[in-house]
């Protein structure tokens, strides 16, 4: 393979755009004799990574006994039926049903809006006559302290 072509494949490979079959053209050959002298430090990169693949991890792994708690999976399936047990009383109960204050006659309900405006109005009122104590109040001081 040409020194030229081998720069273009590393260009690639290092951009992630090769192929599986360019990667090997270029792991066959660094692995070859034949590497040119301005490509020879990335020679070690690529018999790292034949090393690496030929690598196998031969340590045992102890493996420990699954201790199993069936009290936690008994307590997680009767907190389920306890949940399942209240969203269906809660969906299945009949509620009564409550008199929302509707009228029968638009007279009533008149009479009954007259009512609730004539206390808002009667609220409206002790408000402003406490202001106009207020201000009273701010003359008589403000005669007092002659400020």
């Amino acid at each position: 393979m040409e020194s030229k072509q081998v720069k273009q494949l590393l260009e690639k490979y290092f951009e992630g755009q090769t192929s599986i079959a360019e990667e090997k053209q270029l792991k066959a050959y660094f692995s070859s004799e034949d590497v040119a002298p301005d490509l020879v430090s990335y020679q070690p990169m690529f018999a790292n990574f034949r090393m690496q693949r030929e690598e196998q991890f031969t340590k045992a792994l102890p493996l420990q006994p699954r201790k199993h708690n069936h009290i936690v999976k008994w307590i997680g399936i009767a907190a389920s039926f306890v949940v399942l047990f209240g969203v269906l009383q809660f969906y299945f109960s009949e509620s009564p049903k409550e008199d929302l204050g509707t009228f029968n006659s638009p007279e009533e309900a008149f009479v009954a809006t007259q009512k609730a405006l004539d206390m808002v109005s009667n609220s409206v009122n002790q408000g402003v006559e406490s202001v106009a104590v207020l201000k009273e109040y701010e003359k008589t001081k403000k005669t007092i302290f002659k400020e």
